[in-house]
């Protein structure tokens, strides 16, 4: 996974990782959930909202399309109602709150989460290199798995003392007892899916997160505080890769006065860097003379991240 502010590279890391994995004989998805997302503009191909779509050999690129998943989310709970109640039509009452509940914020995060739990539990490959929202969204997304744990604990919980209840109850009423309950058999199938994206999320051994700033002041606070809120929800911090750094060298060439102010003013952010993070910084990237698209521009990426080998 990797991370940080908007705007920062996340996504031109995730891609020359991927492009490096994959050609070295890795399967690799490179996935998106952001609605913003720039995998298409990156690779220069129309892939939002398809299934998986293969850019190079081993290569597959994914960006989820939210409002479609919001959409099947519907179609599922209508086909459960009319299976359940044996209707051809769903009565307008409920028709009318299925469409309000959509419009709810959280429908859209529960959507999204869904969809990556899907990606990681049911598809087969040897890597899955996450670009993730920006910092803020990344968090909720992350907080959502132990939300949700937390809640579907709670709802199951009071399902089972129900189900007692009405165990009972039927007993004294010498009626049938119903051992099958659907809606608990739902709630863990929902927390079984969690629970693994939680473990795969914070295990160290499957999974890496790296964290991308720049050389600003304002990417060093900013990136400070999320690695600590990180760490809360137990998310491994594999390193930190920083962006878009001036070659110190040109100083002393020949150079327009705005390159050398612009070169010094990263040196006080640099040194800030070295003292916050030290060893954790895995890579220092130079900014580059034009913006990386195209499978060329993303080999170089993959060449200054990892070496010719």
């Amino acid at each position: 996974m990797f991370g940080g502010k908007g705007g920062l590279g996340k996504t031109t890391f995730s891609a020359a990782t991927a492009f490096w994995l994959a050609k070295r004989g890795f399967k690799v998805l490179i996935f998106s959930v952001d609605p913003q997302a720039s995998l298409s503009d990156i690779f220069q191909r129309d892939i939002f909202g398809k299934d998986a779509q293969e850019i190079i050999p081993n290569l597959f690129a994914q960006e989820i399309d939210a409002d479609r998943r919001i959409k099947e989310y519907q179609d599922e709970i209508r086909n459960k109602i009319r299976e359940k109640y044996g209707l051809e039509e769903i009565p307008e009452e409920i028709e009318s709150y299925i469409q309000a509940a959509s419009a709810e914020p959280a429908m859209e995060e529960s959507a999204i989460f869904d969809a990556v739990v899907d990606i990681v539990n049911t598809t087969d490959f040897d890597y899955y290199i996450y670009d993730l929202v920006p910092l803020g969204h990344a968090l909720y997304y992350l907080a959502m798995s132990s939300i949700y744990d937390q809640w579907i604990n709670k709802i199951t919980s009071l399902r089972e003392e129900m189900q007692r209840y009405e165990k009972v109850i039927a007993k004294m009423k010498s009626e049938e007892v119903k051992e099958e309950d659907e809606i608990l058999q739902e709630l863990e199938y929902i927390k079984r899916r969690i629970n693994l994206a939680s473990k795969i999320f914070t295990d160290k051994e499957k999974t890496a997160f790296f964290f991308v700033l720049t050389p600003e002041e304002m990417s060093i606070i900013d990136t400070e505080k999320a690695a600590n809120l990180f760490s809360r929800y137990g998310v491994p911090i594999t390193g930190f890769i920083v962006n878009r750094v001036l070659p110190q060298e040109l100083k002393k060439g020949n150079i327009p006065e705005y390159l050398k102010n612009r070169i010094i003013a990263q040196e006080r952010p640099l040194a800030k860097i070295r003292e916050k993070f030290g060893k954790e910084v895995l890579g220092w990237i130079p900014e580059l003379e034009r913006d990386i698209t195209g499978l060329e521009m993303i080999e170089r990426m993959a060449r200054i991240m990892f070496g010719d080998d």
